[in-house]
């Protein structure tokens, strides 16, 4: 994707020191546009807990880095599994993160140790490159949906409206987007599309980072309070939701920032599509139900009692929004039940959220 006019991809190796990794700081986003530099693999860590890089597909992308930023420092056996252990542990919910971890000590382990570091290099560069080609697909399966969509608008229908919760655009991945990448390609094919983006407390993903991705890409959108989706559909306000996932489990239940069940049970009430896009990476082969089995981050209260924002001087501030006595809790994600989910988006096509469903499509990782 662009920023102004500059194309970008969310994570890059430096062209001039091929051991140095770009990302975007997404803490930052929308008012600074700072890029940082990873160069070992304690800042890849650091990165990942902070949120500086957020969204599954890319948390997986950069972590893959990390291992291979440890293994200039130690190529051995023990090397190896210390730094996968060690990355595995940043983010518990995010299943990409573990997928692109052990893919790469699949590849690493018949490697001679003299030789891992510049493998791992080019194994990272790999899963990056299938990212973009892997969205760009899921893309192009969620443009047919809304193509259906549009063509059996009501009569007099202006525009095509979604909702979405949370981040999942291209500053998520590697590029594209997943939950994003269709309703860019409708924007750019001429569907009237029009997002309802909820701001997604406690963080705010989606007021500071999708709304400035939809903004820069010229794609109409409408922040809303997360409590205000329920009353949009009632009205016959939005047309279809669609977000992204940090992890599916093998029957079709989905995982993904909190607040995104109660978005699943008002589009339900109201007969509204609730379609998930998700890289087939983002699902758990080895878990049946998600309710069970799926761990919950549980990030820090102070997410919840404060807020980040700019001031009246445009400087960035951090504000209390509590009295300094009131406790809170802040679980990270929810887990929205397969039979609230109208289907799932992959790279190899839409299926039903089921056992079958993700079956016919992956028949190799059903068997498995």
């Amino acid at each position: 994707m662009k920023i102004n006019g500059t194309p970008y991809r969310s994570v890059w190796r430096d062209a001039a020191d091929p051991r140095l990794v770009h990302i975007f700081d997404q803490t930052r986003l929308p008012w600074e546009l700072d890029i940082l530099d990873l160069k070992d693999m304690d800042a890849v860590a650091h990165a990942i807990r902070s949120m500086q890089v957020r969204g599954a597909p890319l948390i997986g992308a950069v972590a893959a880095y990390g291992l291979a930023f440890a293994l200039d420092r130690d190529p051995s056996d023990q090397g190896l599994h210390a730094a996968a252990a060690a990355l595995v542990e940043t983010r518990p919910t995010a299943i990409n993160l573990r997928w692109a971890i052990e893919r790469m000590v699949a590849h690493l382990k018949p490697v001679p140790p003299g030789e891992r570091a510049d493998a791992a290099y080019r194994e990272a560069d790999a899963i990056c490159d299938e990212d973009v080609e892997v969205n760009e697909a899921i893309g192009r399966h969620g443009l047919a949906l809304f193509k259906e969509l549009w063509d059996g608008r009501r009569p007099g229908q202006e525009r095509l409206n979604l909702l979405t919760h949370c981040n999942a655009g291209w500053i998520a991945t590697v590029d594209w987007g997943t939950a994003l990448a269709p309703i860019y390609m409708a924007h750019d094919l001429g569907i009237p599309v029009h997002v309802w983006v909820d701001e997604t407390r406690p963080r705010n993903q989606g007021a500071l980072l999708t709304a400035w991705e939809l903004g820069a890409h010229g794609v109409p959108h409408t922040l809303v309070a997360d409590n205000a989706g329920g009353h949009l559909m009632q009205h016959g306000n939005v047309d279809c939701v669609i977000v992204g996932t940090d992890r599916v489990t093998r029957q079709g239940d989905v995982a993904n920032k909190i607040g995104t069940y109660l978005k699943a049970l008002a589009a339900h009430d109201n007969n509204v599509p609730f379609w998930v896009a998700l890289p087939s990476s983002t699902i758990d082969w080895r878990v049946r139900d998600g309710m069970q089995e799926i761990p919950i981050e549980e990030r820090s209260a102070e997410e919840v009692t404060f807020v980040h924002g700019l001031n009246e001087q445009d400087r960035p501030a951090r504000l209390r929004v509590t009295p300094k006595t009131t406790q809170a809790a802040n679980p990270a994600f929810d887990v929205t039940p397969a039979r609230l989910v109208t289907g799932l988006l992959t790279e190899r096509g839409p299926c039903a959220a089921t056992a079958e469903g993700l079956a016919g499509l992956f028949p190799e990782q059903a068997r498995a």
